[in-house]
């Protein structure tokens, strides 16, 4: 690995990490709402959602599934910023360094790929992270069955069922082309949003408030636009936990796309934006800055 791809790699692993753990709490809602249907238990808004998981969780609760998240997030995000820089250099055959741009074609077919590398290299850990999520919640009848007085496994347990019990390597994939539809468009839009806002912007007014800025802006009209298929992921990843249980069950993409709107309305494809956009774009804002500070310490 060269050293370019190096810095790209933990620079962009650091960024990953600690972005999400800052919004952690966010994320844990965001899948329940997700994940729910119109009847159960986290509807009555994002902070009210979070103060019942605190209150029936702790602290901890709120943080549930962050571990694993972090394991998960730092070779997906590395995986992104490698790929990318890779494609600009050997791909584009473009400079940074002298200066040189990708257009906005570029950038969005750039970051089609790395999105797409980064879920093919870390989407088992992200199916089995949703599922330490929703686990322990109060939905519908996983809450009231005698099964809610059992620990819960653990990450390592989630795997290995899932592999022996759902048809090993497609068990693990599970979703992963819902996912797919959602994570690729929407890491292209990151990257060329943020990287045509940081071209607008002259270079000696790049300060830590401008950084943070551009990679909110990026990243929440990235999700705005692609979050449909962010839901379908989620759903799709807990089908095989007890879809029908809380209150959905589809045969495929289409299907799903179809029964959403027929049975939960045009809002039904929304269900949890308010918070997902309340964790994506800080999130996204200091995973960009932690990337530029961390790279330009380290070349």
């Amino acid at each position: 690995m060269s050293r370019d791809s190096n810095v790209a790699f933990w620079a962009g692993g650091i960024a990953g990490a600690v972005s999400r753990t800052v919004v952690s709490p966010f994320e844990r809602v965001k899948i329940l709402l997700q994940v729910q249907n119109s009847t159960t238990a986290y509807n009555q808004g994002l902070f009210s959602a979070i103060g019942q998981v605190y209150r029936e969780e702790g602290l901890k609760g709120l943080f549930r599934g962050n571990g694993l998240n972090c394991i998960r997030i730092f070779p997906y995000s590395a995986v992104q910023f490698v790929v990318y820089e890779a494609c600009k250099k050997h791909l584009f055959h473009v400079d940074g360094a002298q200066g040189q741009q990708l257009n906005n074609w570029q950038r969005l077919f750039g970051g089609a790929l790395c999105g797409g590398a980064s879920v093919v290299a870390t989407y088992p850990l992200d199916l089995v992270r949703t599922r330490l999520s929703i686990q322990t919640a109060s939905l519908q009848k996983l809450h009231k069955s005698k099964a809610s007085s059992i620990k819960p496994p653990g990450v390592w347990e989630l795997l290995s069922r899932i592999y022996r019990e759902e048809g090993n390597i497609k068990g693990l994939y599970r979703g992963v082309w819902p996912t797919s539809l959602g994570v690729v468009p929407y890491v292209a839009l990151n990257f060329a949003v943020y990287e045509q806002l940081k071209e607008w912007t002259p270079q000696n007014d790049l300060s830590n408030f401008y950084l943070l800025c551009m990679g909110a802006i990026s990243g929440g009209v990235a999700q705005t636009i692609t979050y449909p298929f962010d839901l379908l992921r989620r759903r799709f990843q807990v089908l095989a936990m007890g879809g029908n249980e809380l209150g959905f069950h589809y045969s495929s993409v289409t299907d799903a796309l179809v029964t959403i709107g027929k049975t939960e309305g045009l809002a039904g494809y929304y269900k949890g934006l308010t918070a997902n956009l309340f964790k994506v774009v800080p999130s996204t804002a200091v995973s960009w800055l932690v990337y530029e500070v961390v790279t330009e310490a380290m070349v």
